[in-house]
Formats: structure tokens, sequence, C-alpha cells
């Protein structure tokens, strides 16, 4: 356990979609001072089994296999975060209605062609989906990241991407609400916040009282 496992099993999941829950790994992206939650390969698979893109026995492997292997380990977890700031610099263009250049566009695709090796159809009661093997490589459940920013690159929710209104949040979310009004990542934190200080500076503005 590191220092950051309590943070991300407690991460807020409110992207909407597992790509943008992993680019909210980083907090105050806005900011001077960005916290990065993924500090070690056990951040990781820690925000793996959050996100649900792992389960806990594959966890359990992945974690011996990057005991034994440091340098591997090493490697996927600097993947993992190219792949994460891919993934914002696409949706962070699209939340401020710009198009993402082609260059990161270019750098996603190569993540998609690895995710593509690794694809499968699966088959349940409900009919098929789309499923990814277990491979023995470290970074192995980075594909269906990489396959959620795809998907919603060709989803009509793509319209819907937001960042936090936030001065300095930088969270990515889609908006699900009815009238499609949302502004923050979670009213209950960038909200308060904001009202907050909205409330410090018209007091501020209105002077003090007279007794």
């Amino acid at each position: 356990m590191t220092e950051n496992t309590p943070k991300i099993q407690k991460l807020s999941l409110v992207g909407g979609r597992v790509c943008l829950d992993f680019a909210n790994t980083v907090s105050w992206r806005g900011g001077k001072a960005p916290k990065d939650l993924l500090q070690s390969y056990e951040d990781l698979v820690t925000w793996g089994i959050r996100s649900g893109v792992l389960g806990s026995q594959d966890a359990g492997a992945l974690l011996e296999h990057a005991v034994a292997d440091f340098d591997a380990a090493a490697k996927a977890l600097a993947r993992a975060r190219s792949l994460r700031e891919t993934i914002a610099r696409i949706f962070d263009a699209v939340a401020g209605g710009r198009s993402p250049d082609d260059t990161v566009l270019s750098d996603l695709t190569m993540f998609l062609r690895e995710a593509l090796s690794h694809v499968r159809l699966s088959r349940s009661a409900n009919g098929y989906g789309i499923d990814f093997e277990k491979g023995e490589s470290l970074d192995r459940f980075l594909s269906p990241v990489a396959w959620s920013a795809a998907e919603l690159l060709r989803d009509p929710a793509l319209a819907r991407v937001k960042s936090c209104s936030g001065k300095t949040c930088g969270w990515l979310f889609v908006d699900a609400s009815k009238n499609h009004s949302r502004r923050w990542c979670e009213m209950k934190d960038c909200g308060n916040r904001e009202k907050a200080r909205r409330h410090y500076h018209k007091t501020r503005a209105q002077g003090p009282r007279s007794v």
C-alpha cells in the first residue's frame, strides 16, 4: 500500500466514461501544482480496481509480476501516464470547443492498435460485447481505457463533454443532466468551493455592517 492508496480507493468517478475517469487521476490541472495520484505501479493497479477495469485476482497477479520485474513496472506506469495525458489533451480540447491536434490523435491511434491486438468478442445472456484477452504485459488493462476514448469520440455524447468550471480543477465529465446544465465535477466539491468564494467576495464588496 502506498500513501496514495486510500485516496485512489475513494476517488470520485464522475467522468461518465472510464477514459475520463482515468484522465481525472490528476487533480487541479489548471493550478500551479497539479496532483498526480499515479506515483507508482501499485497506484495504477489500485485505480484499475477502483474503476472496474481490473478484478482483484488479476490485480494480485500483476503486482506479483511487478515486484519481480521493476523495470517492466516502471515502463508500464510511464505508458499509462502517456495514455492518460493523451486522453486529457483530446477531451480538454473537445470540452473547450476545439478540435484535438492531429498529433495527439495519432498518439491515441498507437494505443488503439495495441488494444486491437487483444480484442475479442464475448458472449453473454444479453448478447455479444467487446472484451480483451488477458496477456502477461503489465499494462494490458490500458486497452479498455484506450478503447473507451475511441468510443467516446464516435458517440453523440461527445458534444456533452465538459471541463469542470472550478477555476483550477480541470476534471472532465460527460454532462448527462436533463437540461445539460452541469458545471461542476461535483457540487459538493468545486461547486461549494465556488459558492464560498463568491460569498466571500460579495461580503468584502459590501464592507463592514454599521452597528
